[in-house]
């Protein structure tokens, strides 16, 4: 094997030269399925495509999409490139790629230790939309308040996804909702009704901002009651209705679906093969990813920030029986170093049915603190900072058949996948 050097050029040389078609996905939730999404409907159009499968969105591994799929003279033979990509890096990353398509999922609370708050990464994004040229698409989360008013002033085609049933979703938005108010004029929005956090059918008493046309438009969705899937949803699109059955579980996977399907269309794909491609859709790697470990069985979920962490407490909930939990933070450059939004998160809720947690990382503590005042009684908590000592005390509690439910953050998931793929559970990501 020869070791090439990651040169800072790179990704403009060899991507940006490229005849491919470029998707870029960035938002704060759900680029990882998005994408993965978007590559199965390519791959079943028959495109080559070449992605950063891992879910490593910084700028070094948007870098390796470049080095890993080129040959030694810095030539891609794939037709599509997919670039998952983190909502801060993306202004950096665009004028390199020069993509055709950039979807943008949602904006929600995110470590903003690290990006600043919320309307600061808002005016990045919106900025680097305005300066795509006319031949690129954006596709825009339509009912997501502050994504919908992204390049109103670009040169670049804007198309919207998102839900307009009323088959789901809850009168008002949730308590940590991040956005309530209009973006223009300050009033409390009027929601129809809210799907996730801020997403909904929202419209403003005051100056009338409310969601626009949309697309590719949810318009019928019924969730499994079981919190496993699949979900069954029919969407109107610009090249026709369609009906879909969605092998993964939650309100999150139907905007994933929809935004893929935006993509797809966006990039000129044909949307026939959209069924196939998504039955054989499988969870990403930590998105409530089932894991067999002998006769017990693990779900590993990857939670960032309130809305996350909240979507994952609900489908637990819909599991039966008590439930034995592990929870891992820890504070690094990429995880974030502020955890005040965990007293966002409903813990409350699933209190009851909590039969007893582990808490790991170098944040234990404040999860401990978290789980004391969320009622949880603290001879049900146990504080094991190691993760692989976490993971055997924790899985330990779980009877034989029993269910062990997993909450990391980015840094701690790595690392527990790691101790579980050394012991035969799961596989290398490549190998999914």
């Amino acid at each position: 094997m020869i070791a090439r050097r990651i040169d800072p050029n790179v990704l403009k040389s060899v991507v940006g030269g490229s005849k491919a078609k470029k998707i870029v996905i960035t938002g704060s939730n759900g680029k990882t399925t998005t994408a993965r999404m978007t590559a199965a409907i390519a791959d079943a159009a028959g495109h080559r495509v070449s992605q950063n499968r891992t879910g490593s969105n910084l700028l070094q591994g948007v870098t390796s999409v470049a080095v890993n799929f080129s040959d030694l003279f810095g030539r891609l033979e794939s037709d599509v490139l997919l670039f998952e990509i983190d909502e801060a890096t993306i202004p950096l990353a665009v004028p390199e790629i020069q993509p055709d398509v950039v979807v943008i999922t949602n904006i929600f609370r995110d470590q903003l230790d690290r990006y600043g708050e919320l309307y600061a990464v808002a005016r990045a994004l919106n900025e680097m939309l305005e300066s795509l040229p006319e031949t690129a698409t954006i596709l825009l989360n339509g009912n997501d308040p502050q994504v919908a008013n992204f390049g109103v002033n670009a040169k670049a085609k804007r198309l919207f996804f998102g839900l307009e049933t009323k088959d789901i979703g809850t009168p008002v938005p949730e308590q940590s909702a991040d956005i309530i108010r209009c973006i223009h004029c300050n009033s409390d929005f009027n929601y129809e009704v809210a799907y996730l956090s801020h997403l909904g059918l929202y419209r403003c008493p005051e100056c009338g901002y409310t969601l626009p046309n949309l697309d590719i438009a949810v318009t019928s969705a019924a969730l499994a009651e079981n919190g496993e899937g699949p979900s069954h949803i029919k969407l109107r699109t610009p090249k026709g209705e369609m009906k879909l059955e969605i092998p993964l579980p939650g309100v999150h996977n139907i905007y994933n679906a929809a935004a893929a399907i935006g993509a797809a269309m966006a990039a000129g794909f044909p949307l026939d093969t959209v069924q196939t491609a998504m039955t054989n859709i499988r969870t990403a790697f930590g998105r409530m990813e089932k894991i067999q470990a002998g006769d017990k069985t693990i779900y590993l979920s990857f939670v960032k920030n309130p809305t996350s962490f909240n979507l994952m407490l609900r489908l637990i909930a819909q599991h039966p029986g008590k439930k034995h939990l592990l929870l891992a933070m820890s504070h690094t450059v990429v995880d974030g170093q502020d955890f005040g939004w965990l007293w966002d998160v409903e813990l409350e809720d699933l209190a009851p049915d909590i039969l007893d947690a582990v808490c790991s990382g170098n944040k234990t503590e404040e999860l401990a603190m978290r789980l004391k005042y969320a009622e949880v009684s603290t001879d049900k908590i146990s504080l094991v900072e190691d993760r692989e000592a976490a993971l055997d005390a924790a899985i330990k509690q779980v009877e034989p058949g029993g269910t062990l439910y997993i909450m990391s953050g980015y840094t701690p998931t790595q690392e527990l996948r790691r101790v579980m793929q050394k012991r035969g559970w799961v596989k290398h990501f490549w190998e999914e």
